[in-house]
This record gives structure tokens, C-alpha cells and sequence, in this order.
């Protein structure tokens, strides 16, 4: 986990999930609605949480499904597109 969550920012538990009764289930990134899943994806996630060791790792699920994680490295890609763009 070390590697994926270098700069710790799933410590803070930004992300949170409810689940409805018709199992919806609705996932949040500080406190903001983000996504809805239902059917098989909703059970793949479920059972993906079931599975997790620790709070951490119930992050890094929710931030992968979400696709609300970052790698670090954003601010060097898009300045290597730009330098390309120029030449």
C-alpha cells in the first residue's frame, strides 16, 4: 500500500459510501456524491469492501472505482505534452 498511497492523502478518509435498500449504493469524496453503482458493479464493490483488510484499503477501492485518485505525476505529464506540442 506504501507505493500506491505515497503521499497519504487515503489516511484523511475522504471517501465514504451508503447503501439503499434496493442496494444502490451511492459513493462520496468529502462528503460530495460522486457515483452511483448498482447491479453487478454495486456486488463487485460490496464484495471488494467485504474483503478488505483496513480502512485504507477501503479507500483505495472506493478512490480506484471513483477514478478520483492521483498519481502524482499529473503536473509532469501535462508540462511533457505541452514542451512536445511546441516543437
Amino acid at each position: 500500500m506504501g507505493e500506491i498511497d505515497k503521499r497519504n492523502h487515503l489516511d484523511e478518509t475522504p471517501f465514504s459510501y451508503r447503501v439503499n435498500k434496493d442496494k444502490t449504493i451511492f459513493l462520496e469524496y468529502y462528503g460530495k456524491q460522486v457515483k452511483i453503482l448498482k447491479g453487478k458493479e454495486a456486488e463487485k464493490f460490496l464484495r471488494k469492501v467485504t474483503e478488505a483488510e483496513n480502512e485504507k484499503d477501503v479507500q483505495l477501492v472506493m478512490a480506484k472505482i471513483t477514478g478520483n485518485f492521483k498519481r502524482g505525476n499529473e503536473r509532469e505529464a501535462k508540462s511533457k505534452g505541452k514542451d512536445h506540442k511546441t516543437k
